[in-house]
């Protein structure tokens, strides 16, 4: 069967505090991140199973950071 889509990551897992904690470092917010603790904690990890994509010879080569930092340099350059 043909693939559409095929859905990628670095197997690298990172909890929503630090991609929070990231995010605001990249984007130079300067205010609080609050969470909601009232709320469902949801899936505890939503890590993906890379073994299928680095089979056929892929491995990603931009980490988490680098990669916010690229994008958020393109939106702001793209005039979002």
């Amino acid at each position: 069967s043909t693939l559409s889509h095929i859905n990628i990551g670095s197997s690298q897992d990172v909890s929503i505090l630090d991609l929070s904690e990231t995010i605001k470092k990249v984007t130079g917010f300067k205010g609080k991140i609050k969470f909601d603790k009232s709320k469902p904690n949801g899936t505890p990890r939503k890590l993906i199973d890379t073994s299928k994509i680095n089979s056929l010879g892929w491995k990603y080569k931009t980490n988490l950071t680098e990669g916010l930092k690229k994008t958020y340099t393109w939106y702001v350059e793209e005039g979002y």
